[in-house]
């Protein structure tokens, strides 16, 4: 590896401080998660919106992927990723973690104005954006600045104080299956390295502003277009060509979306707009304990039980059930349906 250089005015310059932003770094991807899950499971299962379903599923996948690699790069300098508390659930409707605010993410049935959120979510930095650590602009900017500070700890304190963490706690391609790219796992800055580039491409683009493709292909896997452009697919209706840039509109193949083909899920439901012991409240109450249960079963794959994300992974999958049940009751409130909460609730409450 080549020498480091320490970066100048690097915004992350204590260990102490790493570990805050990577911790931030778990918590922005899944913040994604139950979006875009919403919008995937409001979708009906009548095949007429089968292209948008898979692209959408495609996405929720990698950004699994995501959690895993900003785990991996936290337990790789030593840090120990916390998952399984109240505050790790956002309340919905509710900005980006330590973004700039532009603009709230709800949970929402799938909609033009719900891909249209994604694609701020996914958004490309410019060639010319500068890390931030801080009220981030992109979530790209965000990762510049973990990286930056990376790079400075190592050069100031040296790379064998900085990655003090268990081997055998990081997880690898054994532990986890679905989505396109690799989990990487981290022993030094060069592998973090890398593990930040897959996250940033896979959200954006391989060359930011100069590339759509999300850089998977060098894995031997199937060239896919970055988050940002296979929402943005779905919105036009239409793939991306191989030539298409960035900046154009995609020239490929059409395929139809059925925006109406929807469960009408009401916009950020709460369980606690329900009476305790209703059949829609224990319902919700039911969704709400399995998805806890998920974050409690990731954040015992990330402290020491790696095999524990198969189980995680697996349970993932099992909850669309729970959750097109959700869609499928009137809610009460005009003519929409009630929809998964995510909220905290431990099984023994």
């Amino acid at each position: 590896m080549k020498k480091v250089e320490s970066p100048k005015d690097p915004q992350i310059t204590t260990l102490e401080s790493l570990y805050k932003h990577l911790q931030l770094a778990i918590e922005v991807e899944h913040f994604t998660i139950p979006p875009y899950l919403c919008a995937l499971y409001s979708i009906k299962d009548d095949g007429r919106n089968r292209v948008a379903a898979e692209l959408i599923q495609s996405v929720v996948m990698e950004e699994m992927l995501h959690m895993t690699l900003a785990s991996n790069i936290l337990l790789a300098v030593g840090g120990r990723p916390d998952l399984h508390h109240s505050n790790f659930i956002p309340t919905y409707p509710e900005h980006m973690p330590h973004s700039d605010k532009k603009f709230k993410v709800s949970l929402e049935k799938f909609s033009k104005s719900a891909i249209k959120t994604f694609m701020k979510i996914e958004k490309p930095e410019t060639s010319k954006a500068k890390p931030e650590a801080h009220k981030y602009h992109t979530i790209a900017q965000f990762y510049d600045a973990v990286l930056e500070g990376l790079e400075y700890l190592c050069f100031t304190l040296g790379p064998d104080k900085v990655f003090t963490g268990k081997k055998h706690h990081q997880i690898t391609n054994k532990y986890y299956y679905g989505g396109g790219g690799r989990v990487i796992p981290v022993i030094d800055l060069k592998s973090a390295m890398h593990a930040v580039e897959e996250i940033k491409e896979q959200g954006e683009g391989h060359i930011a502003g100069k590339s759509i493709y999300d850089g998977d292909h060098k894995y031997g896997q199937p060239r896919e277009v970055a988050h940002y452009y296979r929402f943005n697919e779905i919105l036009e209706g239409q793939f991306y060509a191989p030539r298409d840039k960035p900046k154009k509109k995609p020239s490929g193949e059409t395929f139809k979306v059925h925006w109406n083909s929807v469960y009408r899920m009401r916009k950020n439901p709460k369980a606690g707009d329900y009476d305790p012991g209703s059949p829609i409240r224990e319902k919700m109450d039911e969704f709400n304990r399995s998805y806890t249960k998920l974050l409690a079963l990731l954040d015992k794959s990330f402290s020491g039980h790696p095999s524990a994300l198969l189980e995680a992974v697996q349970l993932m999958y099992s909850l669309k059930y729970k959750a097109v049940a959700l869609m499928k009751i009137p809610s009460g409130k005009g003519n929409t349906t009630v929809g998964p909460s995510f909220e905290f609730l431990p099984e023994s409450t």
